[in-house]
């Protein structure tokens, strides 16, 4: 202990002495004041307090975790959302992890993760790796705090100077997917997901509103695949005539066809040079990427809905996909996804993590910081922040010409606005996730056929 005294008297000895004598310039004077200040003893903040802020401004439910410190004024916030079954992981976090967490040290980022995960025994499921997640982003948010940096420093810095995004262009005719394409071309995005409408029918990211009626042996929401892989196809074609070759193009199967249907429509659209092509397969199906492989280049991205390690693992290792697109707060937050990453660099898959609008802007900051840090950054999905929920969440991530960048404020840079997240609680949806408790309802083929959704 004396040592470490008498060693901080020197240094600022030397501070002194060579501001005063000029010896030092002005920035080698605040980079040592700036060591002095990392060795001072600093007590280890303790976990004192683990609640959620439940909230839903714009009418998706979002789910937030704070954890307190012992430390005046030392918290952090945490991504934690699971729209379609929220209220399950409130009671996770409340009734299971904080009784676990408190009292144990807040800086033993990848230690905690770790004993949460292995505390229930049963593990990689979606309810508890979104309750983990909201831990161990708060965490990290406690530690860029603590280091007065923004997350991303903390991972090893930038790696470039923001995401660059895709937005969302769909539309129920081919016409009007294109021009919300153009629309976003013109803000400066130079990729862009395109979805379209089949009429009668219930699609994935456009529907087909109009007036033709599918003959369907029940009376809810009608899909079937064939129909919508001929319309996207002619969606494709036209799309590459109108908008040119310039401007990446995206497109979302988001599972809704059989297997080898999925592989004969990523052969398909080889020939339309996609950027990604998005969820040609079920999870449950993911041996068919085999198949694909063997047969076209089409860039494919898969991975929103996975939990597991046994999901990603044999896709990253064997080289099927090119784009691993999970969902952050579903693997389990910041820690496991940051080692995805580093994995997925190892075998030259990219990154292009979930971001839609059932994401918390905290957990939009999440991906952002990893966008900047890792090196195999491929593309990040945009949902943008509204009126409401930058009233809530202040200091969202910044989007300008389809780059989007990092808050660099310590942290994540977000800070909530509990009394205005009281206004939009959980219940104030509209349609049919309101009646389902923010759940989704079933789509049936037109012989009452559940799809996938």
């Amino acid at each position: 202990m004396e040592g470490t005294n008498q060693a901080r008297r020197s240094l600022l000895k030397t501070i002194t002495g060579g501001a005063f004598g000029g010896l030092l310039t002005q920035r080698e004077a605040a980079a040592q004041a700036q060591a002095a200040r990392a060795v001072r003893a600093t007590p280890t903040p303790i976990i004192k307090d683990v609640s959620v802020i439940a909230t839903a401004p714009a009418g998706l439910r979002l789910v937030v975790v704070k954890v307190t410190t012992d430390q005046d004024g030392l918290y952090g916030y945490g991504c934690g959302t699971f729209t379609q079954r929220a209220d399950l992981v409130v009671p996770a976090v409340e009734k299971y992890l904080k009784p676990f967490l408190v009292g144990k040290p807040a800086d033993r980022i990848d230690d905690t993760w770790q004993a949460c995960y292995n505390s229930s025994y049963w593990r990689n499921g979606p309810v508890l790796n979104n309750a983990i997640s909201g831990v161990d982003q708060a965490l990290w948010d406690i530690k860029g705090r603590q280091a007065g940096m923004p997350v991303y420093q903390l991972l090893g810095g930038k790696c470039r100077e923001a995401a660059d995004c895709y937005g969302h262009a769909s539309g129920n005719e081919i016409s009007e997917v294109i021009e919300s394409a153009k629309g976003y071309m013109a803000r400066g995005f130079r990729h862009v997901r395109v979805q379209i409408g089949v009429p009668g029918m219930e699609g994935y990211g456009a529907r087909g509103g109009s007036n033709v009626t599918v003959k369907a042996l029940h009376k809810g929401p009608v899909y079937e695949p064939a129909p919508y892989i001929r319309r996207a196809m002619k969606m494709f074609e036209e799309c590459r005539k109108q908008l040119g070759e310039e401007v990446e193009l995206l497109h979302d199967v988001h599972e809704r066809v059989t297997p080898i249907q999925g592989v004969q429509f990523t052969k398909d659209v080889e020939q339309f040079k996609l950027f990604f092509f998005e969820d040609p397969l079920s999870p449950e199906d993911i041996a068919y990427f085999r198949q694909i492989r063997q047969q076209c280049s089409t860039p494919i991205a898969m991975g929103e809905l996975f939990n597991s390690p046994h999901e990603w693992n044999t896709l990253i290792g064997e080289r099927l996909i090119d784009y691993i697109r999970i969902h952050v707060s579903q693997a389990g937050g910041l820690t496991p996804c940051r080692k995805i990453a580093a994995f997925g660099e190892i075998y030259g898959v990219r990154t292009a993590w979930h971001g839609p609008g059932d994401v918390s802007p905290i957990g939009h900051a999440a991906n952002v910081a990893l966008d900047l840090a890792c090196y195999n950054f491929g593309v990040q999905e945009y949902s943008p922040f509204g009126e409401t929920t930058q009233e809530v969440f202040k200091g969202c991530p910044v989007m300008k010409d389809g780059y989007l960048y990092a808050n660099e404020a310590p942290g994540w840079g977000i800070e909530i606005d509990e009394k205005a997240a009281k206004k939009y609680p959980f219940g104030n949806e509209r349609g049919g996730r309101g009646l389902l408790n923010g759940g989704w309802g079933e789509v049936r083929k037109r012989d009452g056929t559940v799809i996938k959704q």
